[in-house]
């Protein structure tokens, strides 16, 4: 049949727009024809025809959809012919089509079961043409949706036949709905439709996890259990189709929070979660660079970070990538709300911005805030809650295997480059080196190789490279000794020199009481190593002034090789105020939480108080907070050693704090000549005549002297003439009220 000309029109009803039929008089063409209409020579579509008295003869009626699609407009003047489909090529197997509501207004949560929508998809268009790019209004459930045809497979003739099908797929431009066809429906880009069912197809989606990441290689040390519970908490569920998360009705994780001591790798860790998702680079903001001068514009800073998350969120949906804000220092903006007096509440209301935009009104979904601080205490709790920083993970320090991996990525170029010597056991420093950070281990490395280079320089006039020697550089077990002994000192490990000046002596082992003490001592280390009930164990080592407590303490802290020792004395807190006293004491304690082992000496207790016994006067508030601290258990998983000296026992009996501690142990002072003797001999300073001479003197005989005093006056009677200095000794210790010499 020769192409006629013919008008375009309006679709004469509603119900004739949803058809998707172009509606023609039944003067023109018959019902259920198919046709080709020629807008210009190169554009072509074919269309299922319908009638309706309504349609003027010589014109042919198109929806809105249709008249899109094919660029049509009313009045226009195009050729229409019909068109006969070849059914063994042009019948459709299977269709992809776009769905999407038609209208915003109209919008709703509720799943759509997609084959329910495919059934009633076939029983509305059956026997119609249908074309790639199609546009079409379909009704389902009495609701609107706007359809875009995406793709069609023609249906294998030997099905047409009713033979087994050869498997083979054409794709093909126009097709025609039959009975058995099979719709496959796929959410539009930026729809929030939920489908359900098995005709929808699988979402082409980019995978979160970036294809050429290597966990084996990630140079995270020491923090494998930390990034697998970080993984399973905030990655698992991206890792997921969104179609099978929304119909869990599961929520992604939207912030994590990573704090510990410095330098445990924080950074390092929020650096390597950045490259493992395959995502934009992720925003790393420095907290202070956030607050400004000018009024609004720290909130305004807030808001440009999640712009980008916003935009991209209104236009994918749920198939929008993970935008990654990554906040270093974030104590500095996110303070506890109405902490800061006299402030103008610019730090409150940054809060507030940054509250809203992780978990407000308007929900994202396609977040994901880094906060890393080693202040977790100063943050507002809102921040905390589940739903903004939810996975809350300690970066602490790392343990012996940990060191060791750490130690295996700072050396492994020396390694691979033969610069490290043979005679280098990692093993051996992972175990010298306990309650170093990450970052003291690499500045271990770093200081083991200047010691390694420094031998390879010429000690001329000129700075110059011994360039002979300099090709058999390596760097050696005694340079990284050599660092380990005088560059590189842990923040939270033992400082000999803290507790040296208490033994600078030794330990004068002049009878059984003092070996009494050592042992008890030992035997409360071994119970703080080795029990898993009791965690914290605190002794009171009480006892009369000079009779050597703090020397036992430090003995017994420093035979524990505990990796945290520090001892909390009154001579660091001179001029301080109570409140800096309670928060230089708290800090000691917060310090030793962080490590596995810990060994905390409060020496001289009732100095520390500030007790005088005129009045009498002491400090409450370092009072409480140490009754507080000496009760508090450490975390979970770390043991804490706590042991106090005092030489007033009857005044912590008063302030209750006794009670406070595990045990106490009484440290006597030297009660018998026999152990006076014993500690002259132990001393070595007099002669053997001279020690037989006080020996006549003192044996037999009660005394009464404490260890450190009778170092003292020792000390100062051998400044004499020799053949005076037993008789000034013993003149002394008359003077003292030690000796009952008349």
């Amino acid at each position: 049949m020769a192409a006629r000309t013919m008008q375009a029109a309006r679709c004469p009803t509603d119900e004739l727009s949803l058809s998707n039929c172009a509606v023609v008089n039944e003067k023109d063409f018959q019902s259920g024809l198919h046709v080709v209409v020629k807008t210009s020579p190169n554009h072509k579509y074919i269309f299922t025809l319908k009638t309706h008295s309504s349609v003027v003869p010589g014109s042919i009626a198109f929806s809105l959809p249709q008249r899109k699609w094919a660029g049509l407009s009313i009045g226009q003047d195009i050729d229409v012919s019909v068109y006969n489909f070849d059914k063994t090529k042009q019948c459709i197997g299977t269709m992809t089509i776009e769905i999407d509501f038609l209208q915003k207004k109209s919008v709703d949560s509720n799943p759509y079961d997609s084959d329910k929508m495919a059934a009633e998809f076939i029983q509305q268009f059956n026997n119609q043409a249908f074309t790639v790019g199609q546009q079409l209004v379909f009704s389902f459930n009495d609701k609107l949706f706007g359809l875009l045809v995406k793709d069609i497979e023609a249906m294998d003739p030997s099905i047409l036949k009713g033979e087994p099908g050869t498997g083979k797929k054409q794709k093909i431009d126009v097709g025609l709905v039959v009975g058995n066809s099979q719709v496959a429906f796929e959410k539009a880009e930026s729809s929030s439709l939920t489908l359900i069912g098995k005709s929808k197809t699988r979402e082409n989606r980019q995978s979160i996890i970036n294809p050429d990441w290597n966990f084996e290689k990630m140079g995270i040390g020491g923090l494998d259990k930390e990034f697998s519970d970080i993984f399973r908490r905030a990655f698992a569920s991206r890792v997921f189709p969104p179609e099978i998360v929304e119909q869990m009705g599961c929520k992604h994780v939207k912030g994590i929070l990573l704090y510990g001591p410095p330098g445990c790798g924080k950074t390092l860790m929020a650096r390597q979660i950045g490259k493992m998702l395959n995502a934009r680079e992720p925003k790393i903001v420095n907290g202070p660079e956030i607050l400004n001068k000018y009024v609004g514009e720290s909130e305004a800073n807030i808001r440009k970070l999640f712009a980008d998350a916003e935009e991209e969120q209104r236009r994918l949906g749920a198939n929008s990538g993970v935008h990654i804000i990554i906040f270093d220092e974030i104590d500095a903006i996110c303070k506890q709300r109405g902490s800061m007096a006299g402030s103008t509440g610019v730090h409150d209301t940054v809060v507030n911005q940054l509250l809203s935009k992780i978990d407000g009104v308007e929900q994202l979904n396609n977040i994901l805030v880094i906060g890393m601080t080693n202040r977790p205490d100063l943050i507002d709790e809102a921040l905390l809650r589940p739903g903004r920083l939810e996975v809350k993970m300690e970066i602490g320090l790392p343990d012996e295997k940990g060191r060791m991996q750490i130690l295996n990525i700072h050396t492994s170029r020396m390694r691979t480059h033969q610069l490290l010597a043979p005679d280098v056991d990692i093993s051996e420093l992972a175990v010298e080196t306990k309650n170093f950070s990450g970052a003291e281990l690499e500045g271990l490395v770093r200081a083991a190789q200047s010691t390694a280079m420094n031998r390879h320089i010429k000690a001329t006039s000129k700075v110059e490279v011994d360039m002979e020697k300099a090709e058999s550089l390596q760097v050696t077990r005694g340079d990284f000794l050599a660092s380990l002994e005088n560059d590189i000192k842990p923040a939270f490990g033992t400082n000999q020199e803290d507790y040296a000046s208490y033994i600078m002596n030794g330990i004068i082992k002049w009878g059984d009481p003092v070996t009494r003490v050592l042992d008890d001592g030992e035997l409360l280390v071994n119970q703080a190593k080795n029990s898993d009930r009791t965690p914290l164990v605190s002794v009171l080592l009480e006892g009369p002034p000079h009779s050597g407590k703090t020397a036992l303490a430090a003995k017994i802290a420093e035979e524990s090789n505990f990796p945290f020792i520090k001892i909390c004395s009154p001579d660091k807190m001179i001029g301080f105020s109570e409140t800096a006293k309670c928060q230089a004491i708290k800090k000691i304690f917060d310090d030793a939480y962080k490590s596995q082992l810990s060994c905390v000496v409060v020496d001289d207790i009732e100095r520390l108080l500030d007790y005088v016994p005129i009045g009498p006067r002491f400090s409450n508030l370092v009072l409480q907070a140490l009754l507080v601290l000496l009760k508090k258990a450490p975390p979970q998983g770390r043991k804490l050693l706590i042991i106090g000296t005092t030489s007033r026992k009857d005044v912590l009996q008063e302030m209750e704090m006794l009670d406070a501690f595990s045990t106490t142990i009484h440290v006597p002072n030297i009660a018998t000549g026999d152990h006076l003797v014993e500690a002259l001999e132990l001393l070595g300073s007099f002669k053997d005549k001279e020690r037989g001479t006080i020996v006549q003197n003192v044996k037999g005989r009660k005394v009464w002297i404490g260890i450190k005093k009778l170092l003292m006056l020792i000390e100062m009677s051998l400044q004499m003439d020799p053949e005076y200095r037993v008789r000034k000794f013993l003149a002394l210790l008359r003077e003292e009220g030690a000796s009952p010499l008349d």
